[in-house]
């Protein structure tokens, strides 16, 4: 997907401060108007602007967009018309990369907070080799507008008494260090519970009300066990911090049956064929996923800092704020030397063509003002193209987003011939598992792993056999 250029992005956020759209939905109307440039590219659109504006919302329809979401989306192409009607010149669009599939990349669940492009399978080459040395490109010519936009809070809705109540659940959330992720799914279960209750009023909400929602759930619904946990988490949280009432103790619910989860597990040869079929950077993150047991973000957040190579010590930050340490594997140390030296280079031109950052967790940036051009704050895996930021207009560096891994871990896996359900997590569960056949310790595999309890690092013993010296045998078999 293309991204706005800059001429057109600085014209087209002052045009969206001067206007009547409220602040919440600049991100989506530049979401919009991303989504319009790349339809205009790939698509042969009439001269006629408003059969353009036409076409692009039955687009949106067929991407099972709300008529609330045309009608933005048309608005924001009508502000884009304006601006190149008073002088902005259209030659100013970037070609399209022709990685690209032809097919405009509307999401489903749009806006997100970093759209990435939808691309046709990674071919392997000679630069995909273990050997070769990474080398990023630093996409300044390419700037993307962030369209992240809070979902379940942000965009009013019919009540406003539930958006106050909304409101007071995010600021409940941030001010205790909560996810992002877990703000967006609070906030979508209270949501979802105000639509099932039809906007009743929330100080007239009582315990019979999640009893029901829950029983709905379960009954009708059928979601599995750990869905229905959430959703009462999301409810209990919302009652307690927001309503500041007490939800009571429920009778009667009907709980979802909960299922015994046995994570799958790869093989060695299965991890090798993977990575056989992943180019750079893509084998080297999956690499760090099964060498040092890591979880999806915790791998993409990695930052030059976390590396020690004088004692070959990776820290990873996990969930919760709670930090660990795990050995790096001997076998990537060169790989990881050559993309921290790669990082270096892109770091180098992006401050020589004077991009404001990284993006850094929680006020830090406060704290430290120049700590977001420093180095050692850069990504491991940095995005290829700059995210303009829809607050201020400035031009940050985000970290590889997850929908490009998952794609090219999708195609690896097919071409690899692997039958199993592979996920970035699977290399995770393969980390612990290999570790237990390895006669390593169950308590030093929790450590590894993050875990607070040990009954959540047992769940690997019943993957496969494992051998260990003290293997239970029949006493037939003495």
């Amino acid at each position: 997907m293309l991204g706005i250029p800059d001429a057109i992005l600085s014209r087209f956020t002052e045009r969206l401060k001067n206007s009547q759209v409220p602040v919440c939905y600049h991100a989506e109307y530049l979401q919009w108007l991303r989504y319009y440039l790349d339809f205009s590219v790939v698509c042969t659109l009439p001269d006629s602007k408003a059969e353009q504006v036409r076409l692009f919302c039955e687009k949106l329809k067929s991407k099972n967009k709300t008529p609330d979401q045309q009608r933005r989306a048309a608005h924001a192409v009508s502000l884009y018309f304006a601006i190149v009607k008073n002088g902005l010149p259209v030659t100013s669009l970037p070609e399209p990369d022709s990685a690209c599939v032809t097919e405009p990349a509307i999401s489903d669940d749009c806006p997100l907070e970093h759209p990435a492009p939808i691309r046709k399978p990674p071919t392997l080459s000679a630069e995909a080799s273990p050997e070769a040395t990474p080398v990023l490109d630093s996409g300044l010519s390419v700037a993307r507008a962030s369209g992240y936009l809070e979902a379940g809070y942000a965009v009013k809705s019919e009540s406003p008494e539930w958006d106050a109540i909304l409101e007071s659940l995010a600021a409940e959330i941030k001010v205790r260090h909560y996810s992002r992720k877990t703000l967006q799914t609070y906030a979508n279960w209270s949501r979802r519970f105000q639509r099932f209750l039809k906007n009743k009023l929330p100080h007239e909400l009582s315990s019979m009300d999640v009893k029901e929602y829950l029983t709905f759930l379960a009954v009708k619904c059928h979601v599995a066990a750990s869905t229905q946990n959430q959703a009462f988490n999301s409810l209990l949280f919302l009652y307690r911090h927001a309503l500041k009432t007490d939800m009571g103790i429920l009778h009667g619910v009907p709980r979802a049956k909960k299922s015994l989860y046995v994570p799958t597990v790869l093989s060695r040869p299965e991890i090798d064929a993977i990575l056989s079929q992943l180019a750079h950077p893509y084998r080297l993150f999956v690499s760090l996923l099964f060498g040092c047991g890591l979880r999806l973000f915790e791998c993409l957040q990695l930052r030059v800092r976390d590396f020690n190579f004088d004692v070959n010590i990776l820290t990873v930050h996990g969930k919760g704020k709670k930090d660990r340490t795990v050995p790096m594997p001997q076998t990537i140390i060169p790989q990881l030397r050559a993309q921290i030296e790669a990082v270096a280079k892109l770091h180098e031109q992006d401050l020589t063509e004077g991009y404001d950052g990284v993006f850094l967790e929680d006020a830090m940036e406060k704290k430290y003002p120049h700590a977001p051009k420093e180095f050692i704050h850069q990504w491991l895996f940095p995005q290829k193209n700059l995210t303009v930021t829809a607050q201020n207009g400035q031009r940050r560096r985000y970290h590889l987003h997850e929908s490009e891994f998952q794609d090219a871990l999708y195609h690896a896996v097919r071409r690899a011939k692997i039958p199993k359900k592979v996920t970035a997590h699977t290399f995770r569960h393969s980390f612990a598992t290999h570790l237990l056949q390895a006669n390593y310790d169950i308590r030093i595999i929790q450590k590894l792993l993050g875990h607070a309890s040990l009954k959540t690092t047992m769940i690997y013993t019943h993957c496969v056999p494992v051998r260990t010296v003290k293997e239970p045998k029949s006493p037939l078999d003495f």
